[in-house]
């Protein structure tokens, strides 16, 4: 029997020996940015972007391994993306997973140069076939695919409507824009891209898997943010790690603030059970996937 615990201690290890090796490589002379970059990459977290990185490979008949390059640079990219989101300038919170977020350890001016390391560092590892063992062609497309889904199509431009809808009325459409982009488009390129890795010429990656694939992604990336809505409401500080409620006193719209948190845990719900009804063609392969499903609506952090 497949188990989901074991599966993501397994893929946890994975990516932080692939971290660890992108900060021992720092030149010390680095000093406070590299201390500044580990500090916020290994303070907690989910992993959960490799992981879907790393499942996805294994869906189409690669290995986790296979997706390491993908999976090391989404966790680089996530990793700048919250360095740069508790900033005094957006949502100037304190703590991030239990404990002091990295401008109030370095300063502002030392947390936004780390966030800046980790983006370019994601590239810099993402591109450098050499090590990775790679063919460079594949490394191109999933480059490409990352960096649409970091940049103003993706996860910046639905950050910008995040902040421009604060303390307005905003309707469900366009905050299934915000989430769709800020939240949905990294973990739909996670999957895309450790699925085009995967893919070693065993022609289960065709253009109709891809398209299955990416009914997931989008699907679990939007119930993903949904439940990070509800977490917000319903969650415990000592379990989240930071303090409940923060989008209401931000004055931020959410699916529980529309909704209400029973549609919102349906919808959420729902959402997941078409991503699970998408993989019915990958069979034993895709069990993380499925199970990774269950996992974000069932989460407590």
């Amino acid at each position: 029997m497949f188990n989901l615990s074991d599966y993501l201690n397994d893929r946890r290890k994975l990516i932080d020996g692939g971290l660890k090796k992108v900060i021992d490589d720092l030149d010390e002379a680095s000093g406070t940015l590299k201390r500044a970059m580990e500090y916020s990459l290994f303070s907690g977290g989910k992993r959960l972007r490799p992981i879907l990185a790393f499942a996805a490979a294994e869906a189409v008949g690669g290995t986790a391994v296979d997706a390491l390059p993908a999976a090391v640079a989404l966790e680089l990219i996530h990793t700048y993306s919250l360095v740069h989101d508790d900033l005094p300038a957006m949502d100037d919170d304190d703590l991030r997973r239990g404990i002091p977020t990295s401008h109030k350890v370095f300063g502002e001016a030392q947390a936004v140069l780390a966030g800046d390391a980790l983006l370019t560092k994601a590239f810099s590892v993402l591109t450098d076939s050499a090590n990775n063992n790679t063919d460079p062609k594949k490394l191109l497309t999933v480059a490409h695919e990352i960096a649409v889904a970091a940049g103003e199509e993706g996860m910046l431009g639905g950050q910008i409507a995040d902040i421009e809808s604060e303390r307005k009325e905003v309707d469900l459409p366009s905050l299934e824009f915000i989430h769709i982009r800020k939240t949905g488009a990294l973990i739909l390129a996670s999957v895309r891209s450790g699925a085009i890795l995967g893919d070693s010429g065993t022609k289960r990656l065709d253009e109709k898997s891809l398209q299955k694939l990416s009914e997931y992604g989008r699907n679990i990336g939007l119930a993903f943010q949904i439940s990070d809505d509800i977490l917000d409401v319903i969650g415990d500080k000592e379990v989240m790690g930071k303090k409940p409620g923060q989008d209401h006193v931000k004055g931020k719209a959410t699916y529980p603030s529309l909704l209400g948190l029973s549609e919102s845990k349906r919808m959420a719900e729902e959402l997941v059970k078409r991503a699970i009804e998408s993989l019915s063609g990958f069979g034993d392969a895709a069990q993380p996937l499925r199970a990774i499903g269950n996992f974000i609506i069932e989460r407590q952090s």
